[in-house]
């Protein structure tokens, strides 16, 4: 297993008296792609320019390889970042936007050239040195910013939202070439987006934020399949969350309904969030289902059909290759392993996680 490169211990930082991260701890290790996810606002950014000297936490310390580097300001540290905007100067060609930071730090022209001749060769843009940014796309753009980043060889590469202002097949081409630097390179990244989909594609770890806490951390199948609260569930793909009651082991209530389940330890007649993914609900005869009910909406999505039954006074979710039209009376059943259990949050604010867990 790779070592820790990088720990915050302790973060707190806070705008105007809002507290932004509230005791955050976190640790990334070597060669790791770790995404923050969350909506905005959930501090992720904020996490992000902490690591890269931007921002200065209230209290707590950002440490680098075994040094504490909260003080440093960010050309002192070994990282580089590349924004959503990806501040290219319009004035110089691009090779003269790649070079800038070797020139600042008076490296030889048989060194810069050969550098950029790297670069360039790395985000399959060969041969563009002498273009102006102008004449680039928004995705050639966006690597171009890269490999100005990747010219000074740092040991962890910060991204946020680099892919935010591409059309949606640019950007999905760009998270494979994203994954292909990074097996290349051999570096860090640390990726900030709100996107889901982009995470689960391109991370080996999701940190999922709200509200300046650490929600949950793992590998993106656990996330997915095991998400630890509600706010998991509902912000990571699409799920049916049910307020339910623990009968007991292996048998939750959900809208009147006995459903068997797998999970056990929650105490009898104990209030639950029940969450079932969508792909997870099948659709069969009526009187062969768990509950009945009729479906209200259909849309075809290409790979499959996503359908609303309501059903028991809820509305489900429903993901299938099988086509049931608007009006047709369904049963739901669900296999038990497929039901996810997990207790109410005791307030709004969910409890923090700590990145050992």
């Amino acid at each position: 297993m790779s070592k820790r490169l990088i720990d915050l211990s302790h973060i707190t930082k806070s705008y105007d008296g809002q507290t932004v991260l509230d005791d955050l701890n976190l640790y990334i290790r070597e060669n790791e792609f770790l995404t923050l996810l969350g909506p905005s606002g959930c501090g992720k950014t904020t996490t992000l320019r902490i690591i890269g000297g931007f921002e200065t936490p209230d209290s707590g310390k950002v440490i680098f390889d075994g040094k504490d580097i909260t003080s440093l300001s960010p050309n002192e540290r070994q990282l580089n970042t590349v924004f959503q905007k990806y501040a290219l100067f319009p004035h110089m060609s691009i090779a003269e936007n790649i070079a800038f930071g070797l020139k600042i730090k008076k490296k030889s022209k048989a060194y810069i050239d050969d550098k950029i001749k790297y670069a360039l060769k790395l985000v399959n843009l060969e041969g563009f040195g002498k273009r102006s940014v102008d004449s680039l796309s928004g995705g050639q753009q966006q690597r171009i910013a890269i490999a100005r980043a990747i010219v000074n060889e740092p040991k962890v590469l910060l991204l946020d939202e680099p892919l935010g202002a591409l059309d949606l097949k640019l950007r999905q081409d760009m998270q494979y070439e994203l994954i292909r630097l990074k097996n290349e390179l051999g570096i860090t990244f640390i990726y900030v987006t709100h996107d889901q989909e982009e995470a689960l594609t391109m991370s080996d770890t999701i940190v999922v934020m709200n509200q300046g806490y650490i929600q949950q951390i793992g590998t993106p199948e656990d996330i997915y399949n095991e998400p630890t609260n509600a706010f998991v569930a509902d912000f990571i793909g699409e799920s049916n969350i049910i307020d339910g009651i623990m009968i007991k082991d292996r048998l939750v209530q959900v809208l009147d309904v006995n459903f068997p389940c797998v999970d056990e330890g929650f105490g009898n007649n104990t209030p639950v969030d029940v969450v079932i993914r969508p792909e997870d609900v099948e659709l069969v005869p009526p009187e062969t289902g768990m509950l009945e009910g009729d479906v209200t909406s259909l849309i075809f999505k290409g790979v499959h059909w996503e359908i609303e039954v309501l059903a028991n006074g809820f509305e489900w979710l429903v993901q299938t290759t099988q086509m049931h039209p608007v009006g047709s009376h369904v049963g739901i059943r669900v296999d038990p392993f497929n039901i996810q259990i997990m207790n109410k949050p005791e307030s709004s604010d969910e409890q923090a996680v700590e990145s050992d867990e």
